[in-house]
């Protein structure tokens, strides 16, 4: 299974300086008490398959079942959504932000031709569930001998 991303050469770029950097840093003995966010916030995904549906499971804590979408189009299935960073007026300082906050888009292909009309979602603790049931004719039939 291919996950399709779209090419960014100038953020790649300054992702690897700034990991660079990070390394020459740590190497030197430098230690960075406040991270800002870096890149772009990605959802874990997995992907299972049972006789009957593929299963997609994506780890999206914090954000509401109403902030995300999800789409198939032909073999690729897109999800998208936002996890919006509260802003609370608050007289804290931070030692450390690693949360990441952002919009994301993931899209991967179906390697199973699904029933579109039967595709089911869920979501329960931070966890998105999607089941694409297969096509009849993609089922394995048990062919008995006579």
């Amino acid at each position: 299974m291919f996950e399709i991303t779209p090419w960014r050469p100038l953020r790649e770029l300054s992702n690897l300086r700034r990991e660079m950097e990070d390394l020459w840093g740590s190497l030197a003995g430098e230690e960075r008490e406040f991270l800002p966010m870096r890149g772009e916030w990605m959802p874990a995904l997995d992907v299972s398959e049972t006789k009957d549906a593929l299963i997609v499971k994506a780890e999206v804590p914090g954000i509401e079942p109403k902030d995300i979408d999800i789409s198939l189009s032909g073999d690729l299935l897109t999800i998208k959504g936002e996890k919006k960073q509260k802003t609370e007026e608050k007289k804290e300082s931070f030692h450390r932000i690693e949360t990441r906050y952002g919009a994301f888009s993931r899209t991967i292909r179906v390697p199973v031709s699904v029933n579109s009309d039967k595709i089911e979602a869920s979501y329960d603790k931070g966890v998105l569930k999607i089941i694409l049931p297969k096509k009849e004719e993609i089922k394995a039939k048990q062919i008995e001998i006579k």
